[in-house]
């Protein structure tokens, strides 16, 4: 058995070592409760990702309630691609345009740090360089020669290095709870499982010295 599960890690190192193209990857300050983050996050990726990427799997007004927006700030402040607040993250770029312009359809983003990991996606959106030898004048230390333009520039150049990593680590943070909105949920929901446990263990430990009792 163990021989067979040192295998399977042999074999899946390949596949790791392509997610990041070898490179080192950093570790992404993650924390999906933090409703600032979340929302400062959304902002960044409603104004510099859903242009070209969508996130078909998230709808307005569900990322609204689990930020902590009404609908009228979400449509306020957070939808420039569609009119309804139920309506999905679509992007309105047609696929055919997309290709022509960056070569292939860019990916729809909804579970793209569980595809890639927060880490990978912190690491690549910082990695950008200045490479005139690129269409684009940008490369990437964790993606050689990618497709995609640095659409964060202009707060790279124009912030602070801590304060454009920040910014990096709240959009990171909003993709990682966008890939699955069900972990806020969960999480409070195990907390309460949890207490429930610990007041059953009192209860229990108490009937079981009750029991017992009498038979000493």
């Amino acid at each position: 058995m163990k021989k067979f599960i040192v295998a399977l890690l042999i074999a899946a190192l390949p596949a790791f070592a392509q997610a990041s193209g070898g490179a080192h990857l950093d570790h992404a300050p993650i924390n999906i409760h933090d409703q600032g983050s979340l929302q400062r996050g959304a902002k960044l990726f409603v104004n510099y990702c859903l242009s070209c990427h969508s996130a078909k799997a998230m709808r307005y007004n569900r990322m609204g309630r689990d930020l902590g927006l009404t609908d009228e700030q979400v449509a306020a402040n957070l939808m420039f691609a569609s009119e309804k607040t139920g309506s999905l993250m679509t992007v309105a770029m047609p696929a055919q345009q997309a290709k022509v312009w960056f070569g292939k359809v860019p990916p729809d983003l909804s579970v793209i740090t569980r595809s890639r990991t927060p880490d990978y996606i912190y690491t690549y959106l910082r990695g950008f360089y200045k490479d005139a030898s690129r269409p684009t004048g940008y490369n990437n230390h964790v993606l050689a020669n990618a497709g995609m333009p640095h659409v964060l520039w202009q707060m790279q150049e124009t912030m602070a290095p801590g304060e454009y990593d920040m910014a990096v680590a709240d959009l990171t943070n909003f993709m990682t709870y966008m890939a699955e909105p069900a972990a806020l949920v969960r999480t409070k929901l195990g907390w309460w499982v949890l207490g429930f446990l610990v007041i059953l263990f009192i209860v229990s430990y108490a009937l079981k010295k009750e029991y017992w009792r009498d038979v000493h």
